[in-house]
């Protein structure tokens, strides 16, 4: 077994490189999954050294062929088969994120729809650094008791990107911040103010996290400014202890979308559930009441993608027919906008969707009984959007 020589090798025998990158070096290997991958970190760092050896790291990737049975994504049906983000406006962009140390949840997340947002003028900002005080069964940021000291230069980070970036929606949202008195609201509320303050027209959406249910930091986001007040309820009822954390419960998130509605009754209110935790559909049609009860007007539905072998598995891989069937039948519950398809993200076309559901809103009074479905299904290879 390959790994086994590692142990003979010392790194007085071999040149020294940054573990940086040996990891660089491993992560472009796409075709190698998580288990290779961490066969690979335990033999390069397993002495505690704090650099590791170039050819060292070149030598173990050549140990596992192409044909191996840790090849990433073998079992992924083909459907949710992407290629990655390219072109020359992504490049720019993302030089342009990483020169203000901004932190994307497009990027963080890997998101298979990077590329068509950036280039729609639409981009995810995470806000508050990247350390969440919780861990949820599917999400693999990173988790502590107390999350990095928070950047009072943000919002003008934020500000800056958008006007480079040309950008007509942004999203702003967090990881939780229990350790915050004010778990973070007025960090939201002073940079929805500060953007819109030097772009008139930009559309803000605030993707929250529960703030467990506080009243003052609800309003104090209610009050930002912000276009549509999102929180995501992430699953249906019964699967929600298993899936997120235990703080975080379904009542809990159905209380806040509620409060959110009932502070700002102008704003639109917006949520995402991921598909194939082993919800069923009768499951899914109590969330669409639920969520309706409450007033969220607008929805997303996409497919849950386990991260690493240490996160939740996936039940489903839901077929993109069950995505549009479960859409429509979301709108039949009065959703006033509906994206449902395998690759949609909880801010997926978030300006698309906002522009053509207020748009459909003003046309028309009690709009939310006549919804309009953004079918979701994936192009044929070649294909443009």
């Amino acid at each position: 077994m390959f790994v086994a020589s590692t142990h003979k090798l010392t790194s007085s025998r071999l040149e020294r490189r940054p573990v940086r990158k040996a990891i660089a070096l491993i992560q472009d290997r796409s075709r190698l999954d998580f288990r290779a991958r961490r066969m690979i970190h335990k033999s390069l760092f397993g002495n505690g050294l704090r650099h590791t050896i170039h050819r060292h790291a070149v030598f173990l990737l050549s140990c596992i062929p192409a044909s191996s049975t840790l090849a990433t994504h073998a079992t992924l049906p083909e459907w949710l088969k992407i290629r990655p983000p390219s072109g020359e406006r992504y490049r720019k962009l993302r030089s342009l994120v990483d020169g203000l140390r901004l932190t994307t949840v497009c990027e963080e997340a890997r998101c298979p729809n990077l590329s068509e947002c950036w280039s729609g003028g639409t981009a995810t900002f995470m806000l508050l650094g990247e350390t969440c005080t919780r861990g949820c069964s599917f999400c693999s940021v990173k988790t502590a008791r107390r999350g990095e000291p928070v950047d009072v230069e943000e919002p003008q980070k934020v500000l800056e990107a958008v006007q480079q970036m040309e950008l007509r929606y942004i999203v702003l949202t967090s990881v939780d911040r229990d350790d915050l008195e004010d778990q973070g609201a007025a960090h939201f509320a002073r940079t929805v103010a500060h953007v819109k303050a030097h772009v008139p027209g930009l559309r803000i959406e605030t993707l929250i996290p529960d703030f467990r249910a506080d009243e003052a930091a609800l309003a104090t986001v209610a009050s930002s400014g912000a276009d549509v007040l999102a929180h995501n309820v992430e699953t249906v009822r019964r699967l929600t202890p298993s899936v997120r954390d235990p703080r975080a419960t379904y009542d809990q998130s159905l209380r806040v979308l509620g409060r959110l509605k009932q502070l700002r009754p102008e704003a639109l209110t917006k949520t995402s559930i991921m598909l194939g935790h082993g919800e069923s559909e009768l499951e899914l049609v109590e969330t669409f009441r639920d969520l309706r009860a409450v007033g969220v007007e607008l929805l997303t539905l996409g497919q849950y993608l386990r991260p690493t072998e240490k996160h939740r598995p996936v039940a489903e891989f839901v077929h993109p027919d069950r995505f549009e069937t479960l859409g429509r039948l979301a709108l039949e519950n009065g959703f006033l906008h509906v994206a449902s398809g395998p690759f949609v993200r909880s801010s997926y076309k978030a300006g698309e969707l906002f522009t053509e559901s207020l748009l459909r809103a003003r046309a028309q009074p009690g709009a939310a009984r006549f919804g309009a479905f953004q079918s979701t299904l994936p192009l044929a290879p070649g294909a443009t959007a």
